[in-house]
């Protein structure tokens, strides 16, 4: 059976693990595109940074927020390296160390 489309709002902090099944972090933003008047997901964001990116990168500027440790990497996951057939079960199709890596800067609050 081939995927088609979802309720992406449904995979909104579903955990997602590699090919290993090695966990990579769970999904907290996205990004999509409108191509030939449809809207597609291009790529999901994982992990603590795509977590303060979705609620703004602001927070990170508050002076108590500074003092708080907490991973400030995720992972950026291409639309084609994410495997949807089973959205209560979510893989990435290859090894974690093959994603693209992002970081919040503790100081600015971008990536």
């Amino acid at each position: 059976m081939k995927f088609i489309e979802a309720h992406v709002e449904h995979l909104l902090g579903s955990r997602v693990v590699d090919v290993n099944g090695v966990a990579v972090g769970k999904v907290e933003e996205m990004r999509a595109e409108t191509i030939d008047g449809e809207t597609v997901v291009t790529e999901f964001h994982l992990g603590t940074a795509a977590v303060f990116e979705r609620i703004g990168a602001f927070v990170t500027q508050l002076p108590f927020f500074r003092h708080i440790p907490y991973a400030r990497r995720g992972y950026r996951v291409r639309w084609n390296e994410l495997d949807l057939s089973n959205p209560y079960a979510l893989r990435v199709t290859v090894r974690r160390d093959q994603l693209a890596r992002m970081e919040l800067d503790a100081e600015s609050g971008k990536r």
